[in-house]
C-alpha cells in the first residue's frame, strides 16, 4: 500500500495509461490482422485499400508513445513488401481453410454423395419394376384363358343364396319367450265340491 499521496496518484495514473496503451495496441493488431487476412484470401483490392489505414494506425500509435518509431517503420515496410511480392508473383499464397470451411465442404460432399446414391437406387428400383411389369404382361399373354361352358344363346348367371332376415326382438319379448318355454302349462285345478250343511 502506498504511504504518500503522490505514490497513490502514480498508481492511479499508471493504471490509466496501461488501459490506454492496451486499447491502442489492440487497435494496431486488429488492423494488421485484417490486412493479412485480405492477402491470405487473395483479395488484393481490399488489401490495397487497407494498407494506408494500417500505416495511419501505426503512425498514430507512434505519436501516442505506444510503439517505437523504428518498430512501426519495420512493420510498415514488411507489410508493403508482402503486398508487392504477392502482386508480382514472388510470393505464392496457398489459401488457408479454417475448420468451419472444411466442415462445410465435407458436409456438402456427403450430401451430394447421398443424393447420387439415392438417384442410383431409384433408377434401379424403376428398372426392376419395369421388368416385373413386362414379365407379368408376357405371363398373361402366354397363359390360356379359361372359357366358360355355356349353352348357345344362354348366359350362366350364378344366384347368390338369399339370407333369411331374422326379426329383431326387444329385450322384453325375449324374456317372455324364455319364460313360456321353460314353464310348462299346468292343468287347471279341479274345484272340490262345496259341503252342504
Amino acid at each position: 500500500m502506498p504511504n504518500h499521496k503522490s505514490a497513490e496518484k502514480r498508481i492511479y495514473v499508471s493504471q490509466k495509461k496501461k488501459a490506454l496503451n492496451r486499447s491502442h495496441n489492440s487497435e494496431v493488431k486488429t488492423t494488421i490482422k485484417k490486412f493479412n487476412n485480405a492477402i491470405d484470401t487473395l483479395n488484393l483490392e481490399l488489401a490495397e485499400k487497407l494498407l494506408p489505414e494500417v500505416f495511419s494506425c501505426l503512425d498514430s500509435a507512434v505519436g501516442k508513445g505506444v510503439l517505437h518509431k523504428n518498430n512501426a517503420a519495420n512493420k510498415k515496410s514488411a507489410l508493403a513488401k508482402k503486398l508487392n511480392d504477392v502482386k508480382t508473383g514472388k510470393l505464392q499464397i496457398v489459401i488457408k481453410k479454417d475448420n468451419k470451411t472444411i466442415a462445410a465442404e465435407k458436409a456438402k460432399a456427403a450430401k451430394e454423395a447421398r443424393a447420387k446414391a439415392k438417384a442410383e437406387f431409384d433408377e434401379k428400383a424403376a428398372a426392376d419394376r419395369k421388368k416385373r411389369e413386362e414379365a407379368e404382361v408376357e405371363k398373361a399373354a402366354t397363359k390360356p384363358k379359361k372359357e366358360k361352358k355355356t349353352k348357345k344363346g344362354e348366359e350362366v348367371v350364378e344366384e347368390k343364396p338369399v339370407k333369411e332376415e331374422k326379426a329383431k326382438a326387444t329385450p322384453k319379448a325375449k324374456k317372455e319367450a324364455e319364460t313360456t318355454e321353460e314353464k310348462p302349462k299346468k292343468a287347471p285345478a279341479k274345484k272340490a265340491p262345496a259341503k252342504k250343511e
